[in-house]
């Protein structure tokens, strides 16, 4: 992949890591400064900057998202939807993708140094919420030199961060895709969040965050976390067929409490295999912002007068079977703009995959995705 940055700019490319002086203003009140941002880029900015894209992640996602992760090795987490010859390529598009602020992979976030103290924030970060991971990438956008983005692109959390963009920056906004997202987060989403947290923080080497100094991480609690949000994250038809009822590696049952089952081991492995690559502290902070997330809430109660001084054009796309982010969610987002006079197109998709549909192999996604970015270039 690096052989497509075409450009010396040090500023461009994979695997970069900026520090902004800022103060971030933040929606608590509280400022955060400086601010460490971990991204990278892909393509080439054209001359009057009209191709950028900027790709948003989702709760446990990162900036790798067409590159491979240096920590699992595995490809990008995003690869095929961008590449060359994919819907967002960097052949046509200059693209970014950077690691939320709260997050662990480089961005500001708790396990990053308090520059006033020299330890670990841990959890005296500052509180966040999209819109602040929002202003965090207009930040960066600035620094990169990218005034205004041709596209703005997530899925689930990253597609409530690509909501958010135009009723924070409207005129730095050409065009929207949404996928498997919401404009609010829903009781019953709270609800799991607060069962993975009251995991995690009940786990005995959480100790308040303060578990830097001797890395003594909560693996247990944030296993058990990543568990039951890995539940909702599939469908019931999936794991029918996937796993049914079969045992795992064994003709009988144990009659104890070892993984008899498949769908046991698989949850088993997800946990574990998590907490290699994720920090609780950040699990707990990202997994409120999504909480407090409300995006009418934040414009008078009215979610259609949010998108008034935005002039993008919109794409929404939902999964039959995504029980996370269901299909009403995106239909309320939609009448929204109908009713902001926003231009928006919707399309329901069939998966079996649940919400994760985003993040597999689908090709009606990938067909919707390059006709909208295309119907926008002349």
């Amino acid at each position: 992949m690096a052989s497509i940055i075409a450009t010396e700019d040090s500023r461009f490319g994979l695997r970069r890591q900026v520090r902004l002086a800022g103060p971030l203003n933040l929606s608590s009140g509280a400022t955060l400064g400086p601010v460490d941002i971990a991204y990278e880029t892909y393509g080439q900015l054209d001359a009057d900057g009209s191709n950028a894209i900027l790709i948003c992640h989702a709760l446990t996602g990162d900036q790798y998202v067409a590159s491979e992760h240096p920590g699992t090795g595995k490809p990008g987490w995003w690869w095929r939807m961008v590449g060359e010859g994919k819907p967002v390529d960097p052949a046509r598009h200059f693209i970014i993708c950077a690691n939320v602020i709260g997050s662990c992979m480089g961005s500001s976030g708790p396990a990053s140094v308090d520059p006033a103290t020299g330890d670990p924030y841990a959890m005296r970060f500052p509180v966040l919420t999209i819109a602040d991971m929002v202003r965090a990438q207009a930040l960066l956008l600035d620094h990169l030199g990218v005034a205004r983005l041709s596209a703005v692109i997530g899925g689930s959390m990253g597609g409530m961060q690509a909501l958010t963009w135009p009723t924070l920056f409207p005129d730095r906004v050409e065009s929207c895709v949404v996928i498997a997202s919401t404009a609010r987060h829903s009781a019953q989403n709270i609800a799991f969040h607060e069962v993975g947290r009251q995991a995690i923080m009940a786990d005995p080497q959480w100790r308040g965050g303060d578990y830097y100094a001797d890395g003594q991480v909560p693996s247990a609690g944030l296993a058990v976390a990543r568990m039951a949000a890995h539940i909702t994250y599939l469908s019931e038809a999936g794991l029918t067929e996937k796993f049914g009822r079969r045992l795992q590696g064994r003709d009988a049952k144990t009659f104890g409490f070892d993984a008899d089952f498949q769908v046991e081991s698989y949850l088993r492995h997800q946990g574990l295999s998590f907490v290699d690559r994720f920090d609780a502290n950040s699990y707990l902070y990202i997994t409120r912002a999504m909480d407090y997330y409300d995006i009418a809430e934040d414009h008078g109660g009215s979610l259609a007068h949010a998108f008034t001084a935005s002039k993008a054009r919109f794409c929404l796309v939902s999964f039959d079977t995504d029980w996370l982010y269901p299909t009403t969610e995106s239909r309320i987002i939609v009448h929204a703009l109908n009713a902001s006079g926003a231009q928006a197109s919707f399309v329901e998709l069939s998966s079996p995959f649940g919400h994760d549909a985003f993040l597999l192999e689908c090709p009606e996604l990938n067909r919707v995705v390059d006709g909208f970015l295309k119907g926008g270039r002349a």
